[in-house]
């Protein structure tokens, strides 16, 4: 047995709940390899199979909750929070207002296993005041389905997690190393993108405020609501004048759109 997985063992159980807890908690430290490893050990009679599902459930309860409490009490802003915190927040608060709106609580079956949604969907269900108690339930069982399969696969592929792990030692790097450089790989990448995509959007962009100065001018603009339902819903203020109208009602509704002038587009 390797160095990681030498540390997992001795430290475990506590590892785990930190490691869950923490990117539960908004994190950007992944539980895959400590529940793939911890997997390997309980197949290896090392670890309890049920004591590392009943810890990686329960850290991961606790940070949910707490972000369901946060969207209960503070609303769409603990959302627009995380999102910021996303490498695409542009997209991140429709993409998991949309999952949700459509899914309800059902959401939260699937939503460990979709990047963003994971930690968006108990605020969002805070949000919207959802029972408590169907929230936890609904909550506990995703989490165990998610939990549940990667302590699976760590134990069905135990032999090979080790053999992983000492061919990557032989060149002079841990998994966790190599773990750990994918990550900030792909975050550099991601950030990159993002950046050079808002360069090219930035001209067109408009803040709230230079809109309030045309608009106390009396430029003849026109401006369209994009927010999603979910959003209008819990913050109903608007803009006065302005057209509602979603995204996917464009291709129906794009005739109530004049020509005739600038069109300032605005959404979550």
């Amino acid at each position: 047995m390797d160095n990681n997985l030498q540390f997992v063992a001795r430290h475990g159980y506590s590892v785990l709940f930190v490691w869950v807890l923490a990117e539960q908690a908004g994190l950007p430290i992944p539980s895959l390899p400590i529940l793939l490893a911890m997997g390997a050990m309980a197949a290896t009679g090392e670890m309890s199979f049920g004591i590392t599902l009943a810890l990686a459930v329960f850290a991961t309860l606790i940070a949910d909750l707490g972000w369901y409490e946060l969207g209960r009490r503070k609303g769409m802003r603990v959302l627009h929070f995380l999102c910021k915190l996303s490498l695409e927040p542009d997209s991140c608060v429709r993409q998991t207002e949309s999952a949700f709106s459509k899914q309800g609580l059902r959401s939260l079956l699937v939503a460990k296993f979709i990047p963003g949604l994971s930690t968006a969907a108990p605020p969002l269900a805070g949000v919207f005041h959802l029972s408590i108690w169907r929230f936890l339930l609904y909550d506990a069982i995703g989490t165990v389905a998610w939990a549940g399969l990667f302590i699976g696969l760590g134990a069905a592929f135990s032999k090979q997690i080790e053999s992983i792990e000492q061919r990557i030692t032989q060149f002079g790097a841990s998994l966790l190393t190599v773990a750990l450089l994918a990550l900030g790989l792909y975050m550099a990448w991601k950030f990159v993108k993002r950046e050079l995509f808002i360069r090219e959007l930035r001209i067109a962009r408009l803040q709230p405020g230079e809109l309030k100065q045309m608009m106390d001018s009396g430029e003849d603009v026109f401006i369209v609501d994009l927010r999603h339902p979910a959003e209008f819903e819990a913050d109903p203020s608007s803009i006065v004048g302005a057209l509602r109208i979603s995204p996917e009602e464009l291709g129906e509704r794009h005739d109530l759109i004049p020509r005739d002038r600038d069109i300032i587009l605005y959404c979550t």
